[in-house]
């Protein structure tokens, strides 16, 4: 089986705006962001379905999640941080935490590629407000 995009940034195979790292998590800015600051939480295990996720993993990624949308909030300014499962696009269960300032903002085909200075200006600040 080959292995995920997710497995491979996980890795270090591939580059990311990375957030946050534990035993059982991976956290990063995605490339294709609604807004920016659009973050991905994933598990360090290769699963395609959320409700296939074992423990720890499972837990542990919505209890980073609920840490990294404090940060993101506090770092962008939006009014809300919405979440969304879908796990389509990657065989590889990953939790959407998306800057939102109404319902419009969370919609999937206004994802677009960021320019790199404001994608690493934003990983600073989310870091920042990580302490």
């Amino acid at each position: 089986m080959s292995k995920s995009i997710f497995t491979k940034i996980i890795e270090g195979e591939l580059p990311c705006y990375k957030l946050y790292e534990d035993d059982h998590t991976f956290s990063f800015i995605t490339l294709d962001q609604i807004q920016l600051g659009h973050t991905l939480v994933v598990p360090k295990v290769e699963v395609d379905h959320f409700i296939d996720v074992p423990e720890p993993y499972y837990s542990a990624v919505f209890l980073v999640a609920k840490k990294l949308s404090k940060a993101i909030h506090k770092a962008t300014g939006c009014k809300r941080v919405g979440t969304v499962i879908l796990g389509w696009d990657v065989p590889h269960f990953h939790y959407h935490l998306i800057p939102m300032n109404g319902m419009s903002d969370i919609d999937f085909s206004k994802a677009k590629q960021r320019p790199e200075q404001d994608c690493k200006a934003m990983q600073e600040k989310i870091i920042a407000n990580l302490a």
